[in-house]
């Protein structure tokens, strides 16, 4: 459930991918037992080089590569694409590895079409200061978990987990399962302010 697309309002846009930026390039990477290491290594190089193949289609297609984008390996630095576009491949494409697709839009109305511009659907946050915004946005979102003004990567075992189009976990129709088979269950996280996570 890791975050593959971060959309950002134009008029932060900048300084949001500065920070990241800054944070990424901080991030140390390698034997994720030792304390001083955040980034661990990916599972094989076929995923290692499919990353990369999508890093460098997407500079290609446009996007920036403003940390990262090299690896030692199977150890991908943290990369941040910015300027990616709704038809360039980062954007197209599951990355499973530590790539940030930064993707601007200008209104809540362009924001939900990005966000919803994909065949899944399984977790999606939106941070804002505005909690009735964020909830008029986030009922519009086609997703199976909903966070507000907190991060994708929740899960808990006690709480209906799943998602929607190809995020979808399936459901057999008949007898008792009818019930499950027409009802959509959603993860709902509210917090008056996003936190400060460590990484």
């Amino acid at each position: 459930m890791a975050t593959g697309r971060v959309l950002v309002q134009r008029g932060i846009y900048e300084q949001f991918i500065d920070k990241l930026t800054t944070k990424a390039r901080s991030l140390r990477v390698g034997d994720p037992v030792r304390t001083d290491v955040q980034i661990g290594s990916l599972i094989n190089e076929h995923q290692r080089d499919n990353a990369l193949r999508i890093i460098e289609a997407a500079r290609q297609a446009g996007a920036t590569v403003q940390a990262g984008g090299h690896y030692e390996g199977l150890f991908l630095s943290p990369t941040v694409l910015s300027n990616v576009t709704s038809d360039n491949p980062a954007f197209c494409e599951e990355i499973f590895g530590p790539v940030a697709v930064v993707t601007p839009f200008a209104t809540g109305e362009d924001a939900i079409t990005l966000a919803n511009d994909t065949e899944y659907g399984l977790s999606m946050a939106v941070i804002s200061s505005n909690l009735g915004r964020e909830l008029k946005l986030g009922e519009r979102l086609h997703t199976g978990l909903l966070h507000i003004n907190d991060q994708t990567v929740n899960d808990e075992v006690v709480n209906p987990f799943g998602g929607v189009g190809a995020s979808g976990n399936g459901t057999s129709i008949g007898g008792p399962a009818n019930w499950e088979a027409f009802t959509h269950w959603q993860w709902l996280t509210i917090k008056s302010e996003a936190p400060a996570y460590p990484i």
